[in-house]
């Protein structure tokens, strides 16, 4: 379910950050700016492919892409959110700092949900496979 609101959250939470971003552009350094634009198409990129694997490795039961999801969730979208929600040298934005509160809470959320199904998943991945191999022995005995 989470997967399911953070695909409609996502837009929002994009619109709010460049309307932010444009409001307090001028007020920034130079480096910050540059890590600011960066950051956003960086999130924005790793957010669309990170739904993306997440929609096809939960509805399709496929491993891979959900350890993808999963990967992507825990090493780049938290700690990206991480840095804008708590660097307050970026001049962090009463909006901006709730957007990226319910979007690092979504990103949380769908670790930890991520890592008990993509658990379970290979534990009946790997149980199928042995079955597999127990019916291709009965075959030859027969």
């Amino acid at each position: 379910m989470s997967l399911y609101f953070n695909l409609w959250f996502f837009p929002m939470w994009w619109v709010c950050e460049v309307i932010m971003l444009h409001l307090k552009y001028p007020a920034l350094p130079d480096y910050y700016k540059f890590i600011l634009v960066t950051v956003l198409i960086l999130m924005t990129l790793i957010e669309e492919i990170r739904l993306y694997l997440g929609y096809v490795g939960n509805l399709q039961e496929k491993v891979s892409e959900l350890a993808g999801f999963w990967l992507l969730s825990l090493l780049l979208q938290f700690p990206l959110i991480l840095f804008q929600l708590f660097n307050e040298s970026i001049l962090v934005q009463p909006l901006e700092r709730g957007v990226h509160i319910v979007l690092s809470l979504f990103v949380l959320t769908e670790a930890l949900s991520g890592f008990v199904a993509l658990r379970e998943m290979v534990h009946h991945t790997e149980s199928h496979f042995h079955l597999q191999q127990f019916a291709g022995v009965q075959e030859l005995r027969t």
